[in-house]
């Protein structure tokens, strides 16, 4: 099976501290006779909204990997029992076949392209049209909503934090329980927030 792994550690730990949380992953990937496709390092974050003991940023850590589902149980329970480790979610991806396709596909959410206003101001008022005509914004942009990168999928809570019927988003009802998904997933993982629209930002 194919897994990507996301966990946050604790923002200001030594460097040495901070490669053992890294091995954590790998270990048990390896330990498992599996393989480790993608490891990535998105970096500090601040999160959308505090942790209920108050940490207000942490260090992102990412990976897409090939390995027997048992792999995932034994992954939390090393995640969990390290003082060091915020929060984490494991997400399984598809089958070994899917390999290619899901390595392919992979995007790092700190490299997007970088729009101007003229532009961001364009892709509003075109979500605003889809919205209102009741049509399938992902259907016709050819796209998914990703947890990991919150502006596929904010514009979908309201300012209370609300997640947007789809009566009101006009989405098909498959990509509904998409964003839906990916909205639970971002907020478990601190990308973005539980009371507002609000989203995490990558400290330089």
């Amino acid at each position: 099976m194919i897994y990507e792994t996301a966990f946050v550690v604790k923002h200001g730990i030594s460097e040495d501290n901070l490669n053992k949380v890294k091995s954590i992953l790998t270990d048990a990937i390896k330990a498992a006779g599996g393989e480790t496709l993608v490891n990535d390092d998105w970096g500090l974050r601040t999160f959308a909204q505090p942790t209920e003991k108050g940490e207000t940023k942490g260090h992102y850590l990412y990976a897409i990997y090939k390995a027997p589902g048992t792999v995932v149980n034994e992954i939390e329970r090393r995640l969990k029992i390290s003082e060091n480790v915020l929060k984490w979610l494991v997400v399984k991806l598809g089958d070994d076949s899917d390999q290619e396709k899901v390595v392919k596909g992979y995007k790092n959410p700190n490299h997007e392209a970088v729009t101007d206003k003229k532009e961001a101001l364009k892709l509003e008022k075109e979500k605003k049209i889809l919205s209102k005509r009741k049509s399938c914004y992902f259907t016709l942009n050819k796209t998914e909503p990703d947890w990991k990168n919150p502006k596929t999928y904010n514009w979908f809570v309201n300012e209370f934090g609300k997640i947007s019927p789809g009566r009101i988003t006009g989405l098909r009802p498959r990509y509904q329980r998409r964003v839906t998904k990916a909205i639970k997933r971002g907020r478990a993982m601190g990308m973005i927030s539980y009371l507002s629209s609000d989203i995490s930002e990558r400290v330089q």
